[in-house]
């Protein structure tokens, strides 16, 4: 299978000294239910996870049951390894909308952009949604600079990297 994305093509979008060291990422549009499908994906594939509230690690509940805290609770988090080398963090903040932020600097050279791609992929395809990227202070429903978009299949960028 062809690479989604072609290193040399996207390195600027990979730069932590011009996007920031942690971009946001999201699945906009989403329900409980698309939050229990990524429970349900993280397991099926046998990532490594880790749930926590605050600095508690907890067993990994439904989705239904983290979304429904109380407003002044720990903040929950998962904590997903898709790769040895690549953490995604997805904290729970709204129903709403999946988001979870990823560091850059894990995302280095072809083969790192290969699983990135392949994590993007894999969310997308199972939620049949978007997924976006952004810059570290940007907003990645409103501003996406790449994502897996359902109508191409594919991870593409979404706009063109910063002039350097």
């Amino acid at each position: 299978m062809a690479a989604d994305l072609l290193w040399d093509d996207v390195r600027e979008l990979f730069d932590p000294d011009l996007m920031g060291s942690l971009p946001d990422a999201c699945v906009p549009h989403t329900s409980v239910t698309d939050w229990q499908a990524l429970l349900d994906l993280v397991v099926a594939r046998g990532w490594r996870f880790e749930y926590s509230e605050g600095e508690t690690i907890l067993p990994l509940p439904t989705a239904a049951a983290i979304l429904a805290r109380e407003p002044n609770s720990e903040c929950p988090a998962l904590r997903v390894w898709p790769s040895a080398h690549m953490l995604m963090i997805f904290p729970f903040d709204t129903a709403e909308e999946i988001g979870f932020v990823l560091d850059l600097r894990e995302i280095q050279g072809q083969e790192r952009l290969d699983e990135f791609c392949r994590f993007f992929r894999a969310v997308g395809r199972h939620l049949g949604k978007p997924v976006l990227m952004d810059g570290e202070m940007g907003s990645p429903a409103e501003h996406p600079v790449l994502g897996f978009l359902t109508e191409t299949d594919r991870v593409v960028v979404i706009d063109p990297p910063p002039a350097s």
